[in-house]
């Protein structure tokens, strides 16, 4: 992809490291339209407090640079941190969106948390809902919609232009690539998403929704196709389906759970909305004991 071509769409990083989630804001330099994907709203698990300073650097970004925010987008229901997409919504507009297959998620996590009949498991909390190829425009740049399931069964990576958005399926080369131990997850669904994402050409941009620095280096979320195919610790040329899900089950086996999981399911499931406060009015989230 040519340096022209490249500065047809601006991609600007936000890093929440209490979480080592990537925010990415893409926009469109010639009409000032954007998106933003993986909002991250702030959540102190010891004492239940929520804070929003992710979200309003993001929203300091869109103003500084006097951008209109189309699209509010998730890669997936994140296990990790809450989604920012809700407050995003109320002070920049945009419409949000994550794939069609969240249904399925959704289903599954309302029998685990035994959730109210009010929450309906068909994606009706999100304004639209994507499938493979689907596309959409930010601008005048144009995005393609990869359903890449595996890490969950609604993982969707956004093709835009030069560059793909990969959420939870790969991470940078040192790292390898995403655990597939959640309801729903597949190894074998993981090592074919991956290699539809691998299968473009090798000088696409690929951008990490987290990176946890092995090694101590630097904090990196940006690679693309030629280097992951070459470096990948997991998925690199050569490496079989078998040996792939041989490697990855073990290895989630070996796995914590992520400390936000319980709390970030059941509101990220709902868009980021947060419950409907009960009389005293206050909102609770529920702990299932013996279920995850």
């Amino acid at each position: 992809m040519s340096e022209r071509a490249r500065d047809r769409m601006a991609v600007e990083s936000f890093f929440d490291p209490a979480t080592f989630t990537v925010t990415y804001v893409v926009s469109d330099p010639a009409t000032y339209r954007a998106a933003v994907i993986d909002s991250v709203l702030d959540y102190d698990a010891k004492s239940g407090r929520t804070a929003t300073d992710s979200a309003d650097r993001v929203i300091a970004y869109v103003k500084e640079h006097g951008l209109t925010v189309d699209w509010i987008l998730e890669t997936h229901v994140h296990a990790d941190h809450i989604s920012a997409a809700p407050y995003l919504k109320k002070a920049l507009g945009g419409v949000t969106g994550v794939g069609a297959h969240v249904r399925e998620v959704q289903g599954v996590f309302k029998q685990i948390y035994n959730l109210e009949d009010s929450l309906i498991p068909d994606g009706r909390q999100f304004d639209r809902l994507f499938v493979e190829g689907e596309t959409f425009e930010i601008g005048t740049l144009t995005g393609r919609i990869l359903h890449t399931p595996g890490h969950t069964p609604a993982c969707i990576a956004y093709h835009i232009e030069d560059a793909v958005f990969v959420g939870d399926t790969l991470f940078m080369p040192d790292f390898g690539s995403a655990r597939c131990d959640f309801p729903g997850g597949d190894a074998r669904q993981l090592y074919h998403s991956v290699k539809k994402i691998l299968a473009l050409p090798p000088e696409t941009r690929l951008f990490m929704c987290h990176d946890y620095a092995p090694g101590g280096r630097d904090y990196a979320w940006e690679t693309t196709i030629a280097e992951q195919r070459a470096h990948n610790k997991h998925m690199h040329d050569g490496v079989s389906e078998e040996d792939f899900v041989a490697m990855r089950e073990t290895r989630d086996k070996e796995l914590a759970m992520p400390a936000l999981l319980l709390p970030s399911v059941q509101l990220n499931i709902r868009a980021g909305q947060m419950p409907e406060p009960e009389e005293n009015g206050v909102a609770y989230l529920k702990i299932p004991l013996n279920a995850v």
